[in-house]
This record gives structure tokens, C-alpha cells and sequence, in this order.
């Protein structure tokens, strides 16, 4: 017996998620209030997208830092996917932990470590990638017997300046994005 259930789809029939999301991705009751979702389409130059990404992990959002990663994982030449896919790998490395998936973590941790180590000489946009190995070889140190997650990795050299953020009413790209940030209409 088959059958099908109707929900939301996008221009090409491709199922849309209308379901509210956590901070962590995960879904939520239809009623419920999650956090903003990111747009469907995010067209952001690579330092623009470090930006937002690194803003969403301090707000304690990897699973958004992880869609952005991802956009320009796969819009990246070649020669860098590796290196945003490693990116995009910590991200869900973190969401991992913070859901209590330890060994899902791990696993994602040493993928992204691969990924990401070979660009250590060349650290192209700034994006500080021997810090980064560092933190991941830490992060693997600690993660088996941490409760409180990984932290929040710094991905450029360059240190981001302080959110603005006043008491919840946030006015850094997290809740104001750039503007190649599009929604699903591609309008901004």
C-alpha cells in the first residue's frame, strides 16, 4: 500500500522541509518556534560566507555554519573543494557533538582533519589552516571524554570582530545576512 503525503515543494518538485528547525537542525513540532532558517539559494563570495559561517558557530548554530560551508564547498574551484568540504566537516562535527553523537564526531573530525590539512601552506582567504588542524587534533583529544561539545573554532586568521548582539535582538549577518544571501524566489 502506498501513499503520499503532501507537503511543500520547491519549483521542481523537490520536497521542502516546513517543518521549524532547532539550532541543531533537528525538526520540531509543526507548531513550534525554531530558529530562522537559512535561504535555499546562498550566493556569497568565500570571505563573505567564512564570515557568516563563523557568526553562526558563535551563536551556537553549526548546522547552519555547515549549510553556508557547503554552498561554497560546492561552488569552490577544484583545486579547493577539499578544503571547504573539510570546513563544512567541522561544522557538522559540532553539530554531531552537541546532539550527544560522540562517535559520529569523531568520525566527521578526522574526515574534515584530512580534508582540510593539505591546504596548510597555502591558506587561501585567510582561512587559518593550521590553527585549524590544530583545533581538530585537540578537538580529537578531548571529544571522548568532553561533556560540554568542541567549541567554537576561529576559521581565519584574521580574527572576527565582536557580534553586536544586544540582549536577543542580534544585528550581526547572522539574523541580518549579506546580501547574496537569497531566499527560495531569488529575491533577497
Amino acid at each position: 500500500m502506498s501513499y503520499r503525503v503532501d507537503r511543500d515543494r520547491d519549483v521542481n518538485g523537490r520536497p521542502l522541509s516546513s517543518r521549524p528547525r532547532d539550532e541543531l537542525g533537528r525538526p520540531l513540532a509543526r507548531d513550534a518556534v525554531g530558529v530562522d532558517p537559512l535561504p535555499e539559494v546562498i550566493d556569497l563570495q568565500p570571505e563573505e560566507a567564512l564570515d557568516l559561517a563563523q557568526d553562526l558557530l558563535r551563536h551556537g548554530r553549526p548546522f547552519q555554519a555547515h549549510e553556508v560551508l557547503e554552498f561554497a564547498w560546492k561552488s569552490a574551484p577544484a583545486t579547493e573543494r577539499s578544503l571547504w568540504q573539510g570546513l563544512a566537516q567541522i561544522a557538522v562535527a559540532i553539530t554531531h557533538a552537541k546532539r550527544g553523537n560522540t562517535a559520529g564526531a569523531e568520525a566527521v573530525l578526522r574526515r574534515a582533519r584530512s580534508n582540510i590539512a593539505p591546504h596548510s601552506a597555502d591558506s587561501p582567504y585567510s582561512i587559518d589552516v593550521p590553527n585549524l588542524v590544530g583545533w581538530c587534533d585537540t578537538a580529537l583529544t578531548e571529544l571522548p571524554n568532553s561533556t560540554a561539545g568542541l567549541g567554537t573554532p576561529q576559521l581565519k586568521l584574521v580574527k572576527a570582530t565582536a557580534c553586536a548582539c544586544p540582549a536577543n535582538r542580534c544585528s550581526c549577518p547572522v539574523s541580518s545576512p549579506p546580501a547574496g544571501v537569497r531566499s527560495r524566489t531569488g529575491s533577497p
